[in-house]
């Protein structure tokens, strides 16, 4: 009984310190966010902009380990921005997993344009939607980065506290692709970055 106890208690020990780490993660990841704009000479945001942009709070319970099916053979196709540009891109991979006990999937993809610039070949780029768009995050979908040396042993990890408005939520004059339907996901991911504070 007293084992019990004591293996109950380091894993309330672990699991708060796990939470602790994983939310200073998301803090630096969310500084270097915010830094980006301000190095980006095309950027749409100033430094008295940042003080607008809004997060969810860290929750590492948006953080899931993802079954990664690469796809093989895929055909390039269009995916449609907001401005009415287009950009070419490949299905990369299928992404299964499980979140607050729903199983969902996504598709992972890889931009030919990007393909070709040795800077950015290891590039992966997962656009979605969810039930929380237009309400309290971007109506046109939030964006993840991730690189194909993301995927180890046929796993990812999606970490939707990640999860990133596209510049079109700041400004107009940006091509934003549109998250294909097949992204879109059926529940609502509190998570990640929230509606711009600012209008524009």
């Amino acid at each position: 009984m007293k084992y019990l106890t004591l293996l109950v208690l380091l894993l309330i020990i672990n699991g708060g310190s796990y939470a602790q780490n994983h939310k200073a993660q998301i803090a630096e990841f969310r500084k270097g966010y915010m830094d980006d704009f301000l190095k980006d000479p095309h950027s749409p945001l100033k430094q008295e902009d940042l003080k607008y942009l809004r997060f969810y709070d860290a929750d590492s319970t948006y953080r899931v380990t993802a079954k990664a099916e690469l796809l093989t053979n895929q055909t390039p196709f269009v995916i449609p921005a907001f401005d009415g540009s287009a950009q070419q891109y490949v299905r990369y991979a299928l992404l299964s997993f499980t979140l607050k006990d729903k199983p969902l999937q996504l598709t992972l993809y890889k931009s030919i344009a990007l393909s070709a610039n040795p800077a950015f070949g290891n590039y992966l780029f997962l656009p979605f939607n969810d039930d929380t768009n237009g309400k309290e995050t971007y109506g046109g979908g939030r964006y993840i980065d991730l690189t194909t040396k993301d995927i180890k042993y046929g796993t990812i990890v999606i970490d939707f506290n990640k999860a990133y408005n596209p510049y079109c939520a700041f400004a107009t004059g940006y091509s934003c692709p549109k998250p294909p339907d097949e992204n879109n996901l059926d529940v609502a991911i509190f998570a990640g970055e929230k509606i711009f504070g600012k209008a524009h």
